[in-house]
């Protein structure tokens, strides 16, 4: 094999391994408490699957039943289509009295409506780490 197509599907191996990494998720003291895939698979810390989030804004538990839904406008629901809250363009995140719950920072700091730090999930879209720290115990070791 020469050495252009050995470089070649090296960077081709290289490109799919860096496409499937996960972005973690962390607790206030930054300890691994889940994963959440480029693909929307989310992950416990053990790797088991919690469940899935996908590209059409469904989110699905381990077993693939529907428990909710993220809309375009960053409304979050459940799986009967009633509103759950909402995820603000600035990261604010509120119930669905408008209620605020907490924050999404750029930097991937989530906060409650305090602003006491309750994790981070650097990388992950802010809505994504809503759905994980405000709206669904997707993360839990029960698999709630």
């Amino acid at each position: 094999m020469n050495l252009f197509i050995r470089n070649l599907i090296f960077a081709i191996v290289l490109l799919i391994s860096l496409s499937v990494r996960a972005q973690t998720i962390q607790t206030e003291s930054y300890s691994t408490k889940g994963y959440i895939k480029i693909d929307g698979t989310i992950q416990r810390s053990n790797y088991s699957t919690a469940g899935y989030i996908r590209a059409d804004g469904m989110i699905q538990n381990s077993s693939y039943s529907t428990i909710g839904y993220i809309r375009k406008d960053g409304t979050i629901q459940n799986s009967s289509y009633s509103t759950l809250g909402y995820v603000k363009n600035d990261g604010t995140v509120q119930n669905n009295s408008y209620i605020t719950m907490g924050y999404i920072k750029d930097d991937g700091m989530v906060q409650n409506a305090s602003y006491s730090t309750l994790g981070y999930a650097k990388g992950v879209d802010k809505e994504w780490a809503a759905v994980v720290f405000f709206f669904f115990d997707l993360l839990e070791e029960t698999g709630k």
